[in-house]
């Protein structure tokens, strides 16, 4: 069934014009490379084309660590184009490219393909390439941070294999349009051919799997009817046992399954219980899963995880916290599975709503990150959920601005998780709603459903919808590296406070306590005055406002 706010992730020919001239006219950012421009922006040869459905069929050969096969790739011809841009990256090479029975030329410049077609194809119809390839993918060397295949073992001596890519690529693994701006708005299928007794497990349902005894496979058949990134398409191989369960949720019965290593059956019975839970929470905050028509999957993998759609993977030895420890260190992480909490929460952020550059990458972490104190705060309580977030403070390194580089497939500082998730935090505080905020939220994934969107678009959501002006907010928090200093002082009756470190014409409402009574107050722009009766005593900031305070003498 269609969601009723359901559109194309399709870039309109008006947006792609756009990107292409910006594209064009833009030179390489100092610090990056032709090909990171190459990566990162829409070129003209990516922007006449909407990529419909990808289908991807490979064999994967552990004795020699290599692969081959064909990804199938349906598009639209949404303007005049003769030149089209394929991303594989070495070592992977292009054999050959199909289209309409006749190959295609085609000359390589770095990690992009150029194919040639005899003319420009027909603008408004729909044409197909199968682009053949094959080689020995690049090894990750530490997954999920690096990408590309992990070739290990199981703790019984069986493979245990994995694909990585966020970051890098999906271009590390199969060849594809491998920009964030265009999804497959009809999904995907993924066959996976492995060596017999082994399973491949990929993203959506299972809907055909078959032997050959003469080659010694096995063929795995994983079908995706939504839009899916292309960092989270994703394979893994194993022993693997599946575990079927149900959840009744917003959107009905949705299937939920569990793939497992065989001896692991006893541990996952036990800590997936993890699973239903993250779920009512997340429907609660954020609104229905986004994706009951391709089910829930949890699967084993060797490395901690990753938000694959539909195919969350799972690498936290079957504990709570992250590997058995409490992030923020105030007793609260131990509460709950970090991986399984984190990583679903993905399947809101950055699977349903997901950035078109990866300079916004803070979209999808930030969420995911403020999605774990969402979770504290509806199983448990509310002063847990401000303990664990606030405590979390104290990873943040304010190295780099969140916001990344534009066009050069350039994330931003990894303080996007935990300064993100507690500007979010702030953010929920300063507006003193919380049947707003928690609208506004599911609002976002109702929204942007199955949509590609900007910082600028969610910017300006958030304030339209909240009420509330967050345009300096977001300005301070995700690209300076500056904290806001609420700086006082005391004199004539009152608290004389203003900003410091603050971008220009920063103005917030605050919590504020003085003489130990709680105040709801607009600090800024300028010198901002709160009267008090009587002597003073205190005064302090809300603790679930991200910002430091400092008292200045009289007479500053």
């Amino acid at each position: 069934m269609s969601h009723p706010h359901a559109r194309s992730r399709v870039l309109s020919v008006l947006s792609l014009v756009v990107a292409v001239n910006v594209a064009s006219s833009q030179s390489v950012p100092e610090g990056f490379s032709r090909q990171d421009m190459l990566r990162g922006t829409v070129t003209q040869e990516r922007a006449w084309w909407d990529v419909k459905h990808y289908a991807l069929s490979l064999q994967v050969m552990p004795d020699s660590k290599s692969i081959r096969g064909s990804n199938v790739i349906t598009f639209e011809a949404v303007a005049p184009g003769d030149r089209m841009q394929i991303d594989l990256q070495p070592p992977l090479d292009v054999t050959r490219v199909v289209h309409q029975g006749e190959e295609l030329s085609f000359e390589r410049e770095g990690k992009v393909f150029w194919l040639t077609f005899p003319g420009a194809l027909e603008v408004g119809a729909e044409h197909a390439v199968e682009v053949f390839y094959g080689g020995r993918p690049r090894q990750s060397t530490r997954p999920p941070w690096s990408g590309g295949f992990s070739w290990k073992k199981d703790s019984r001596g069986a493979p245990f294999i994995a694909t990585t890519c966020q970051g890098i690529g999906a271009s590390i693994w199969w060849p594809n349009k491998d920009h964030g701006a265009d999804e497959p708005d009809r999904g995907m299928d993924i066959v996976a051919t492995v060596p017999a007794g082994l399973v491949a497990v990929a993203n959506g349902r299972l809907v055909g799997r078959s032997s050959n005894a003469e080659a010694e496979t096995s063929t795995f058949h994983w079908r995706v009817t939504n839009p899916i990134n292309n960092y989270g398409v994703n394979l893994n191989i194993g022993n693997y046992v599946s575990m079927s369960s149900s959840y009744q949720g917003e959107g009905g019965e949705l299937d939920v399954e569990y793939w497992v290593l065989a001896h692991q059956r006893e541990q996952a019975t036990k800590q997936f219980v993890e699973v239903p839970r993250t779920l009512a929470a997340f429907e609660h905050w954020f609104g229905r899963y986004p994706f009951y028509e391709d089910s829930y999957k949890l699967v084993v993998v060797p490395y901690l995880g990753m938000e694959h759609q539909s195919s969350v993977t799972y690498g936290n030895g079957f504990q709570n916290g992250y590997r058995g420890r409490d992030l923020s260190a105030t007793g609260v992480g131990m509460k709950f599975d970090f991986i399984v909490v984190h990583e679903s929460a993905h399947e809101w952020w950055g699977n349903n709503i997901s950035m078109k550059d990866a300079a916004d990458m803070w979209i999808h972490e930030s969420f995911a990150n403020y999605a774990e104190n969402l979770f504290v705060e509806y199983h448990f309580t509310e002063r847990e959920a401000q303990d664990y977030v606030i405590g979390c403070r104290k990873l943040i390194r304010n190295d780099a601005p969140i916001i990344g580089v534009y066009g050069v497939n350039k994330s931003g500082s990894g303080d996007m998780y935990y300064k993100g998730g507690n500007m979010l935090h702030t953010m929920r505080h300063m507006l003193g709603d919380d049947a707003t905020w928690r609208r506004v939220l599911r609002g976002l994934n109702e929204t942007f459903w199955h949509q590609t969107i900007g910082t600028e678009e969610f910017e300006a959501y958030m304030s339209r919808e909240c009420g509330l002006d967050y345009s300096l907010v977001f300005d301070q928090y995700l690209r300076t590296t500056q904290i806001p200093v609420l700086q006082w002082r005391v004199g004539g009756g009152a608290v004389e406070a203003s900003w410091g470190d603050a971008v220009d014409g920063f103005a917030v409402p605050v919590v504020v306590s003085i003489n130990g009574v709680s105040r709801r107050a607009t600090i800024g722009p300028g010198v901002t005055k709160l009267a008090f009766d009587g002597g003073f005593e205190t005064f302090e900031l809300d603790r679930n406002f991200y910002m430091r305070t400092e008292r200045l003498e009289r007479g500053r």
